[in-house]
Order: C-alpha cells, then structure tokens, then sequence
C-alpha cells in the first residue's frame, strides 16, 4: 500500500500568529514527512508493506508503530485547527462537553492541563470513550487512542518541534493559542458523527 502525507488544509501562514510559517515548513515538511520517510524505509519488501496505516498502528511495536502513529497523528493534528478555529462549539458536541466537564471553560482548563501536564513529548486528545462519553487524555510519545476502545474528535501536538521556534519553553501559551483561537469544532463534530 502506498502512503501519502495530503497537503495541509491551509496555507503555511494561515495560523499566525499563533503557529508561525516557520513552524508550519518544519514541522510539516521534516518532521510529519520524515516520519513517512523512515516508515517506509522499515516496512519497504515486508508484508507490512500492505497494511494501511490504521492497522500498522493497531498490530505493530516498535519503530513501525511509532512513525506509523506519528504519521497518523500529524494528519488528525493539522485537521484539528483552523485558521478561523478556537471560539465555542455549538449543538451536539457543546452539550457533551458540558455534560462531561461541567462547562466549556472547564473542559478548556482539562484540556490544557492535559497538554500542558505531559511530561516530554506527547499528544492531548479529545476522544469519545465506549459509554459514549467526552473525555481528555494525553499519550507519550507517538501513542494514540486508535488501539483502543475511544475515538479521537481533536489533538494537540506537544512535542517541542511543534512549538518550540515560536514559544521556546512556554509549552502553556502556545496550548493557550491552539485551544482559544484555532481549535476546528467542525472537524471534531465530523468525527463525532462518524
């Protein structure tokens, strides 16, 4: 199975100025395609090869697993902003999130704690459990919510090579800057619905 990287859903500047252009070029083009280079280069002439990248994630360990996952992640995480993002949701999604967090502003406090709280690299995700309920998580590394029982609406990408041209060490402001101005409520109201 060939695997491509789609382009991003917007134009490298479009989420300034909290994401620079800058960010976006290396973030998108060395790392998210990096990880592509180095997940074929591993399963090139092996049956892994045929999988999709969906299940590469959910059989595999190791360094397939992890650039397969980082793969994954990346796409999901470009499609969780928006230029026009951040605001409030409305309909289905807001009355999940308030009845799981109480209120809007507390779930935007779980969520940043989530991001902000992850020690090294990692992911904050806002994901459906099997009792149909909103939850915040947060995953090491290249860990996502595929292999298990949620399904993921939103992420944020907290590894430093997200953030760290922008923000140097201040993980929380650029959290802050995805969470109140670029977060796509239509993005994670599709996956909800699916």
């Amino acid at each position: 199975m060939k695997f491509e990287i789609p382009p991003l859903p917007y134009e490298k500047n479009a989420l300034a100025p909290h994401i620079s252009p800058d960010t976006l070029e290396t973030h998108y083009e060395k790392h998210h395609k990096g990880y592509l280079a180095k997940l074929e280069k591993q399963i090139a002439g092996k049956p892994e090869a045929e999988k999709s990248l969906e299940d590469l994630i959910r059989s595999s360990d190791g360094k397939v697993y992890n650039f397969a996952a980082q793969v994954w992640n990346h796409t999901f995480y470009w499609r969780s902003m928006h230029p026009d993002g951040g605001g409030k949701p409305e309909g289905e999604l807001l009355a999940k999130i308030e009845q799981a967090f109480g209120s809007f502003d507390d779930f935007k406090q779980a969520f940043a704690e989530a991001a902000t709280g992850e020690f090294g690299s990692g992911w904050a995700w806002l994901v459906v459990d099997q009792n149909d309920r909103l939850r915040v998580r947060s995953s090491s590394d290249a860990e996502n919510p595929l292999g298990t029982s949620q399904k993921p609406l939103l992420t944020i990408d907290v590894w430093e090579h997200a953030y760290y041209l922008d923000y140097r060490n201040e993980r929380a402001k650029y959290v802050d800057g995805v969470i109140e101005h670029l977060l796509n409520w239509d993005f994670a109201r599709q996956n909800l619905e699916t």
